[in-house]
């Protein structure tokens, strides 16, 4: 429980609750955490993996419009009040998590108001992030926001490396396969990455930072601060 954000700051009967429910679950790569419009029946908070929650269209293409981590959960749809939701979530890089039944969450959040005010301050910095993200995609390069996604991605995994495919990651950024090629070559012969065989190991951190946007040092604040805050 201590890697995720939102459970390491549990106390009390609420984490009792937790640990009673709680199961730790191995999520494989593209698994499914909820589907849109259906009931969400189960809660993740993520320990090293990372979820994506995905926009889909009619004609089957897919988009990325969020992402969750370490630093928070997957029950958006519930916190608000709702039981479903017309985005698709499921698994973007393979890792553990702990799984609540949704039912579970909805008492604990009900009962619990140090809890339930965690979670509204995770909400706000995620929306804070969304907008920020938002217009990321619209006015920075895709070298730029290649290194963004990589460095988000990677603090919250516990590797060196991750499996990824080109497809996939042109699917998380909004951008064809041919623009990710061009990207992640541009920062593999500047020395930044390695990107081969669908694995991407980071080899110069400091120098990503750099050629990353400052959307990446925004989004990353973002989350310090609801730490910060949980820690007091």
């Amino acid at each position: 429980m201590q890697k995720n954000s939102i459970l390491s700051a549990l106390v009390g009967s609420t984490a009792a609750s937790v640990l009673e429910h709680g199961v730790l679950v191995q999520l494989a790569l593209r698994q499914q955490i909820y589907e849109a419009e259906q009931p969400i029946k189960e809660v993740y908070f993520p320990l090293n993996c990372v979820l994506s929650i995905v926009a889909r269209m009619r004609d089957g293409k897919e988009i990325e419009v969020g992402t969750i981590g370490r630093e928070g959960m997957s029950a958006f749809p519930l916190l608000m009040g709702a039981e479903a939701t017309a985005n698709v979530c499921y698994c973007q890089v393979r890792g553990s998590a702990i799984r609540i039944p949704a039912d579970v969450f909805r008492d604990l959040t009900a009962t619990d108001p140090a809890l339930r005010q965690l979670l509204d301050r995770y909400l706000q910095a995620y929306v804070n992030m969304l907008g920020q993200l938002a217009a990321c995609n619209r006015l920075h390069s895709i070298d730029e926001r290649c290194a963004r996604w990589l460095l988000m991605t990677f603090d919250r995994v516990d590797s060196e490396k991750i499996s990824l495919t080109q497809e996939f990651l042109a699917m998380m950024l909004g951008t064809s396969r041919s623009g990710v090629a061009m990207a992640a070559a541009t920062l593999q012969k500047a020395g930044l990455i390695k990107f081969a065989h669908g694995v991407i190991t980071i080899l110069d951190r400091p120098a990503l930072e750099r050629a990353a946007c400052e959307c990446y040092e925004v989004a990353r604040e973002q989350f310090a601060g609801l730490l910060r805050s949980s820690s007091r």
